[in-house]
């Protein structure tokens, strides 16, 4: 992720062609515009000379439209649009829209433009279009991407840790290089296996929009426990009048509050929502809109949570159900390395306390462990609810009995996670490792529905509460994903110096699937561990906390758990 030749890239709106140039590190033109009727060859021949960083208006707009032309990958980015992202919330201006052209527009001092919302599943964006839209008729778009990305540059500079900020800059990037690639490739998906799963728990596909045979069923099961009388297992506004008829007084139909009830029909109920949500998230039409030529290639957003993690515009690629993962299965001759950081969280709340004691225990396997043996008496579950109450801010019920236990033995650890509670009751800011920075409240993510009223505190300081669990966390969280994605981009470029064929084909915040041939499993299963350990020197330097990842080569993914 170091510095080097930076060029700027601007596709024509329609056509092959579009112009480039040249700049320094801190993105002062260092050439003439250069026009080119084949931009994608030109990318192509230059990233195979000496790859430049390509500096570009947004990689989810441009990058498809290179890989579709040249099917060239390239090593490094800067992306205006993340990168605005970050650098706003570094400054405090979470709220201010991120394109290229509010870019250009805040350093002209004009009104910004609105940013176009993130476009759904069934919406194709046209390509360029947002930014193109954004700017006006009189501002070019290379030299006003030349402009905002010198006053990008700038801005990295100027904060208090601009080397970390700049690394996370070039992390959040690579990710996005690393998204469009894997939704272009997509993840090995078996529709015969797919189809032996959903009949063994649904039944035979049925025709139109008819429900499955064993949900159909189960609705029949549901009604006569109910009393006969017809009802439907998808109204709430039918079946709490249902169970009211025999008895059972539900304020709603959630899973928490069917558990709670000892009635047949409750637990008919539960495996009906179960099964239903199944149908309806990863069932056959599922497939059909996801699954194409053998792969799901899912729709990835690079950053789109605030903690940084990533969410998907539709498909529910981060959220595979275990029962499914044995869909998953590589190509002939080939396998699925799957490596996944166990408690990763936690490593990071030692890392980044300095706690002693919680760093010790982060040197052995399972973390949980070894804290139950040094504070717990043994007691795994115990160690695991007290880590988690200091990281989630959870106090009630045995939680904060547990929790006067680590403040105990490990104050360095509480005291880090409590202080960033405090900034977020106050109002203020935290900020992740490598500078992500949270969001100032808001009346509206004020609203805890789930708030202990007994103590009678005010609206205000009940609100001040939740914004302090949020901000607790979120230093937590967002520090892993900082690790997370400077592990991509490792392994991205380590998987590139093995060869073309083992390609990233699934990412979450603390999971990786490779696909690669089975002859360089071994190598593949290296780079993992090896950019695991580079992510860690680079964000957390001189530490002696470890981020083991755990790796499997196997012909399934259900096989990896």
């Amino acid at each position: 992720m170091a510095g080097g030749e930076r060029v700027a890239v601007v596709p024509d709106p329609v056509g092959a062609g579009g112009r480039l140039r040249a700049l320094t590190e801190d993105g002062v033109p260092a050439g003439a515009v250069e026009r080119h009727p084949d931009l994608a060859a030109e990318v192509a021949r230059r990233e195979a000379a000496r790859p430049p960083r390509w500096v570009w208006a947004a990689t989810d707009e441009v990058y498809p439209w290179l890989l579709e032309r040249s099917g060239t990958r390239p090593a490094r980015c800067h992306d205006v649009k993340l990168v605005e992202s970050l650098l706003l919330g570094q400054e405090g201006r979470h709220r201010r829209p991120r394109s290229l052209g509010a870019a250009w527009a805040r350093l002209h001092g004009l009104p910004e433009p609105r940013d176009a919302p993130e476009p759904g599943a069934d919406d194709q964006p046209v390509l360029f279009a947002a930014d193109r839209r954004h700017l006006p008729p009189q501002a070019d778009p290379l030299e006003a991407l030349v402009a905002v990305h010198a006053d990008q540059r700038r801005r990295t500079g100027a904060g208090e840790h601009p080397d970390r900020m700049a690394l996370l800059c070039a992390a959040e990037s690579a990710g996005a290089l690393a998204a469009v690639e894997m939704g272009r490739d997509g993840l090995p998906w078996s529709a015969t296996v797919h189809d032996e799963l959903l009949i063994g728990l649904l039944g035979p596909r049925p025709a139109g929009g008819a429900r499955p045979p064993l949900l159909s069923e189960l609705a029949l099961q549901i009604q006569d426990a109910l009393g006969g009388r017809p009802v439907n297992p998808d109204s709430p506004a039918q079946v709490l009048p249902a169970f009211a008829r025999v008895g059972v007084l539900l304020d709603s139909t959630r899973s928490h509050a069917l558990r709670a009830v000892d009635h047949p029909a409750a637990a008919l109920l539960l495996r009906y929502k179960e099964l239903s949500r199944m149908h309806a998230a990863h069932g056959w039409a599922w497939r059909e809109s996801w699954v194409r030529d053998g792969r799901f290639r899912a729709e990835y957003v690079v950053g789109g949570v605030v903690s940084g993690r990533w969410a998907t515009r539709g498909g529910g690629a981060l959220q595979i159900p275990r029962l499914l993962r044995a869909a998953v299965v590589a190509d002939p001759g080939h396998r699925l390395v799957v490596a996944d950081a166990g408690q990763l969280e936690p490593r990071v709340l030692a890392a980044m306390s300095g706690d002693p004691g919680l760093a010790r225990a982060s040197a052995a396997g399972d973390l949980y462990a070894a804290l139950a043996q040094d504070a717990f008496q043994g007691d795994r579950s115990r160690a695991k609810i007290a880590l988690l109450a200091a990281m989630y801010g959870q106090t009630s019920g045995a939680a904060g009995q547990l929790l006067a236990v680590m403040r105990r033995r490990f104050p360095a650890a509480l005291a880090l996670v409590e202080s960033a509670a405090r900034t977020g009751e106050a109002g203020g800011v935290v900020r992740s490792r490598l500078g992500r920075t949270s969001p100032t409240p808001s009346a509206s993510r004020l609203i805890d529905e789930e708030a202990d009223l007994s103590d009678g505190a005010s609206p205000d300081l009940r609100a001040a509460r939740s914004w302090g669990r949020f901000t607790r966390n979120f230093l937590i969280q967002a520090s892993a994903s900082d690790w997370a994605l400077a592990m991509l981009a490792a392994l991205r470029r380590r998987l590139t110096a093995i060869g073309p064929e083992p390609r990233l084909v699934f990412f979450q915040h603390d999971e990786v699937i490779v696909h690669t041939p089975e002859a360089l499993a071994g190598a593949v299963c290296e780079a993992v561990t090896a950019a695991g350990e580079e992510a860690r020197r680079l964000v957390f330097g001189d530490t002696a906390v470890r981020f083991p990842l755990e790796t499997h080569a196997v012909e399934c993914y259900a096989d990896a758990k």
